[in-house]
């Protein structure tokens, strides 16, 4: 999620996005010529650094063996792992185009990649590093963040009409700061530059910086509101969370203790467990 002043889950320091010792790679893997019997034929990614499992594997780069998403590793009960117990013909028909540090403007692109997969299954999960900046007034504006999300939701619409898509709600990150400033392992990393707006000067209790918190905690909540109205504008085809990760109360012993702001494995397996509830393709 984070980069150093621009962080995600969401969640969400300057951090090189390489693949983990023994993740899976981004790289879309060989499509099937025809698709599974039933459920979706594919599922595809799109999103910040919380989608790639970033520091999940105790290293500070991304892990998508741990994704709550496509992730294939035996930690985590992903989506993925779920659909393949129902129709082992999605084996292997995962691409993860989440990106640590990816804004809502990204979506985009990444929607495109999803379609050239030709993905019946698509993830969304963006808006930690539309806050998570160098301060409160770099915070992406409501206006610009709906329209971002509207042109990456279109992409998948127009590409693949039929295509399932879940749209999730963004972490609580202010209950992050609850359950952390206390913590002298998490101060000390988050002053690394972890999500400035939110976690700089985590122990003051200055006006200013009560303020400065209360305002991403207001922006988070902005944003979730236009993920719903995105979603229901999309149409039939799209499920939105229905708040299920905003209202995951994220404890210390569920994020990795590198960073203390990603979730480790036992958070991605969480983020997994509540996103799978709303998907509709549970049986």
């Amino acid at each position: 999620m984070p980069r150093r002043g621009v962080t995600a889950l969401a969640c969400l320091a300057a951090l090189v996005a390489l693949a983990c010792e023994g993740g899976t790679s981004a790289t879309p893997r060989p499509t099937r010529s025809a698709p599974p019997s039933s459920g979706p034929g594919g599922i595809a990614a799109l999103g910040d650094s919380i989608t790639t499992g970033f520091a999940s594997c105790l290293v500070l780069t991304s892990c998508e063996r741990n994704s709550w998403s496509t992730g294939d590793g035996l930690r985590v009960q992903s989506h993925y792992r779920r659909l393949l117990e129902q129709d082992s013909a999605i084996r292997d028909r995962t691409y993860n185009h989440a990106r640590p540090g990816a804004r809502a403007d990204a979506l985009e692109g990444q929607a495109q990649a999803a379609v050239r997969d030709r993905a019946d299954y698509v993830t969304v999960l963006i808006g930690a590093n539309d806050v998570c900046r160098g301060g409160v007034d770099a915070m992406t504006p409501v206006a610009q963040f709906r329209a971002d999300v509207d042109r990456g939701l279109r992409v998948l619409r127009t590409g693949r009409p039929k295509a399932r898509v879940l749209v999730v709600s963004i972490p609580d990150l202010y209950r992050l700061w609850e359950v952390g400033h206390d913590d002298a392992r998490a101060v000390r990393a988050w002053r690394r530059g972890i999500c400035p707006s939110l976690l700089a000067e985590a122990t003051s209790t200055a006006p200013a910086d009560r303020a400065r918190r209360a305002a991403v905690r207001d922006r988070i909540n902005a944003y979730n509101t236009e993920l719903v109205a995105a979603c229901r504008a999309y149409g039939s085809r799209c499920r939105h969370d229905g708040g299920a990760v905003h209202k995951v109360r994220f404890t210390l012993d569920l994020l990795n203790p590198l960073d203390w702001f990603h979730p480790n494995a036992t958070g991605q397996g969480r983020l997994a467990e509540v996103t799978w509830r709303s998907s509709g393709l549970a049986n």
